[in-house]
């Protein structure tokens, strides 16, 4: 998008008299720099603090004039731009810093996006004078693009009311406010105005010259697509929708391009073709009437391109105010002839009433002395009037002068008894410090004493930890040896088990051998018992054959023992011997 410095300055005039609270002409020093680090940012140029601190050095008493402030504009921001900024969020940052504190107005229909968009259009239709106005003939010029980008008509005769009745140039502001009021267009709904503000701020601020769908051939598939194409003085762009997000390409307009209609081929109508240095491209329009429309426009930026001049409004805005000049001079002209022929008849006017004052000076003669008198009594009345006015201005002002001291003599003394209640808490605030003071002395003593019996109780008790430590010492030889005897005990216990384990088997052994006796001795008594009743029935012996008495059997708690008890006595004495052998070898 094409950018004038004096565009740019004109942002940066409202933001600077946004930040003038005092509205004295002056902004400080640092409110200015952080405006210069914002413009800075916007525009993608390296801030330099130091610069700036260097450049205002003589400047540190005060606040700075825009006169100061613009060559450090100038110098170190303006001369530094490139064109590769977004200069939509250079005028937005501007605005932000000053739509806040200038707009007054609630019943505005527009909204705060729109307001912005009126404020960039006035920027760009106003006067290169600060502080910056727009002149009625450039508000009728705006006001007609917007009645026709709405679909509708000016209203002539409220305009020409208003024309007559207002003021020849309005601020930025009044201008938001005529246009958000719908003064010219109240039946219009508030969507359809936004649309309209919208339409003009597109052609006037973002240069569209032209804007809607048509189908392009591509380069490499031959394919037909359709695009939304955008056509600005440099360039024709196309993007894949109307919300101009996803950019898909880009024509650029130079000296060497062309434009011209093509006959309909392959059943495509409506054809032209943009012929570049190096490609040419294809495109479709809806109709032969956006066709050649179309090719209009495009024929035109070409045009404007070869001979070297900017945006059309730009150009068109150089015009409109050459012709205001041009009439500015020649109404200036006629006021200088005006001004000569009136100054012809003043001569005239002024001889003629020179023979009028001399007929009439001696009748006024006459009449000037009683006219002295009648004044000289005046005079005396008023001068008595006003004495006796002074007077009772004078006690008037002793009356007020009265009541004003009794006023202060009456606040003097309730501040003499706030200054003695103040005083009475005082005192007992003392007086209650002094027995916290006293009783933190106390409190003091006996933190000291119960210290002193800590400590003497710490002393008793580490004598009592170094007498159980070495009581702990002693009960833990102790503890060993009775594990050395236990472990000795165990071991021996470990021997008995073994040597019972054994005797128990062989006890077992036994009672086997016992069992296995008792039964053979039964099979010999029963067939001793068979024999003798033999013998007695057929030989009649007189007595048996019985064995021998034998000693008492020894009973243990699982049966008959395997031995006697003189073998069980001479087996306890073998265990023993064998115990004490163990414990010696240990």
């Amino acid at each position: 998008m094409m950018w004038l410095r004096e565009d740019l300055l004109k942002s940066i005039w409202h933001a600077f008299t946004a930040l003038d609270v005092d509205h004295r002409g002056k902004v400080s020093k640092s409110q200015l720099k952080v405006l210069s680090y914002n413009l800075c940012t916007v525009m993608k140029i390296p801030h330099d603090p130091v610069a700036f601190e260097e450049h205002f050095k003589d400047d540190s008493k005060g606040p700075l004039s825009s006169d100061g402030y613009m060559p450090y504009l100038n110098w170190f921001i303006l001369d530094k731009v490139q064109e590769d900024f977004d200069v939509t969020e250079f005028h937005r940052m501007c605005w932000t810093l000053c739509y806040k504190k200038k707009m007054h107005s609630p019943h505005l229909s527009i909204s705060i996006n729109d307001a912005f968009k009126v404020w960039c259009i006035f920027n760009f239709l106003s006067e290169d004078k600060y502080p910056l106005v727009i002149i009625i003939d450039e508000i009728e010029y705006f006001l007609r693009k917007l009645t026709e980008a709405m679909g509708i008509g000016l209203d002539e005769e409220k305009f020409a009311e208003y024309k007559a009745n207002s003021k020849s140039c309005l601020s930025a502001w009044e201008t938001i406010n005529l246009v958000g009021m719908t003064y010219f267009c109240r039946e219009v709904e508030p969507q359809t105005l936004s649309m309209g503000i919208n339409h003009v701020f597109t052609e006037l601020i973002m240069d569209v010259l032209k804007q809607g769908y048509m189908v392009k051939k591509g380069h490499k598939r031959k394919n037909w697509t359709e695009r939304w194409f955008v056509l600005r003085p440099t360039a024709l762009s196309y993007y894949e929708s109307e919300d101009v997000l996803d950019l898909k390409g880009e024509i650029v307009l130079d000296q060497s391009c062309c434009v011209e209609a093509l006959n309909d081929k392959d059943g495509k109508k409506c054809l032209f073709i943009i012929k570049c240095s190096d490609k040419s491209f294809e495109i479709r329009a809806p109709d032969k009437k956006k066709r050649q429309e179309w090719i209009q426009a495009v024929h035109s930026c070409i045009q404007l391109r070869r001979l070297g001049l900017t945006s059309p409004h730009h150009e068109a805005r150089r015009r409109r105010r050459e012709v205001r000049q041009r009439q500015q001079a020649e109404e200036e002209e006629l006021a200088e002839r005006m001004k000569e022929l009136q100054a012809a008849n003043e001569r005239k006017q002024r001889e003629l009433e020179d023979m009028r004052m001399k007929m009439e000076e001696a009748a006024a003669k006459a009449t000037r002395e009683e006219l002295q008198r009648k004044k000289t009594e005046l005079d005396m009345q008023d001068r008595y009037r006003l004495d006796l006015e002074r007077e009772k201005l004078v006690r008037l002002q002793m009356e007020e002068q009265m009541a004003q001291k009794s006023s202060e003599l009456e606040q003097y003394l309730q501040r003499v008894r706030e200054l003695e209640d103040m005083y009475h808490l005082l005192e007992e605030a003392l007086e209650d410090e002094r027995q916290a003071k006293h009783d933190e002395e106390a409190m003091r003593k006996l933190q000291s004493r119960l210290l002193q019996e800590e400590a003497a109780k710490r002393v008793e008790l580490e004598q009592l930890h170094l007498q159980q430590q070495r009581e702990l010492v002693q009960t833990e030889v102790e503890k060993k040896e009775l594990i050395a005897e236990q472990q000795a005990k165990d071991r021996d216990l470990q021997a008995a088990a073994l040597q019972l384990q054994r005797l128990e088997k062989e006890r077992q052994d036994a009672l086997e051998q016992y069992e296995e006796m008792s039964k053979k001795l039964e099979r010999a008594a029963n067939k001793t018992k068979t024999w003798k009743d033999k013998v007695a029935k057929h030989e009649g012996l007189v007595r048996l054959i019985q064995p021998g008495q034998k000693e008492p059997q020894r009973m243990t708690n699982w049966g008959p023992a395997s031995f006697t008890d003189t073998e069980l006595e001479m087996r306890k004495k073998f265990w023993q011997q064998s115990k004490a052998q163990g414990a010696q070898t240990q």
